[in-house]
């Protein structure tokens, strides 16, 4: 059968592929599976170097027994561990006060009424201090300073004193993504809304902020895989969170194996979220170029 028939030919109302195509699909087939390969025997070689260069090197002994003790990592686990609950506890509570932070300081920082430039002008300040100071100094400054300042009110947990160290850090952060989406909005659709007889504040809820959120949540993502690994800055403090935990374990035992659980446990979170963070991106690039 000729490749003209083979196009025109149709089974079940879908048109058949013609002979090039079924040889260009093989070929394609055929790159991809030598890509694969290639890449699999690369990454097998390389990882197989690493490991013989660590292994041979004059001082490998010492550093096993003190960085890769099974024995010491077995022992340091289950506080380590729980530990690292806490860690997560701080995350999941800080995560949506950083979102609420950032998105009003952005929207402050949108208001253009002449009335409201006060309020524009604390949010500004707000982000430049925040984003200025880096977050172990916003830990230290808001865990020792304001249990110092004895006001009625103020909490005494340190974690809770964490979390809200975190929140101010973050949320300058959270609010510049925030913003940028919201001027990533093209102007004709607010006019087309106020067009419509919508408020500001009806366009900025129905109209704006639903398209900017689809649009920063990627890098939304990226600033939370972050703040997951500062969750460990809050040890500075005293909680006693993984980071803590494995501190108590290697001073006691003079072996830093300890600190090698505590970077798996952050590992194992981390990198889902990493991986869901590039999905989402490459997502949305492909919704825009479609």
């Amino acid at each position: 059968m000729s490749e003209q028939s083979n196009l025109d030919r149709q089974d079940g109302g879908v048109r058949a592929k013609s002979e090039r195509q079924l040889r260009r699909e093989g070929i394609r087939r055929s790159h991809a599976r030598r890509s694969t390969s290639i890449a699999t025997a690369s990454t097998v070689v390389f990882i197989v170097l690493i490991v013989w260069l660590l292994t041979s090197s004059p001082g490998w002994p010492r550093v096993k027994e003190t960085f890769f003790n099974g024995e010491q990592f077995v022992a340091a686990l289950p506080d380590v561990l729980s530990g690292f609950l806490l860690n997560i506890k701080i995350f999941l509570i800080a995560e949506p006060l950083i979102l609420i932070v950032g998105l009003l300081v952005a929207l402050a920082r949108g208001i253009k009424t002449p009335a409201f430039f006060p309020i524009r002008a604390l949010a500004t300040l707000y982000t430049d201090i925040f984003r200025g100071v880096p977050t172990i100094l916003v830990i230290y400054l808001i865990g020792f300073g304001l249990p110092a300042l004895r006001l009625q009110g103020i909490p005494s947990d340190l974690a809770t004193l964490g979390i809200i160290a975190l929140t101010l850090s973050y949320g300058a952060y959270v609010a510049e993504v925030f913003r940028s989406g919201i001027e990533s909005i093209h102007p004709s659709q607010v006019a087309a809304a106020r067009s419509l007889g919508l408020s500001h504040g009806k366009t900025m809820r129905f109209v704006v902020l639903p398209q900017a959120t689809r649009r920063v949540v990627p890098p939304l993502l990226n600033d939370f895989v972050s703040l997951q690994k500062d969750t460990a800055l809050v040890a500075t403090i005293g909680p006693l969170e993984t980071l803590r935990q494995a501190q108590i374990h290697a001073a006691s035992t003079f072996n830093y194996t300890p600190y090698l659980a505590s970077a798996l446990l952050f590992i194992l979170l981390t990198i889902p979220m990493a991986r869901l963070t590039d999905h989402l991106a490459a997502r949305t690039r492909r919704r825009r170029g479609a």
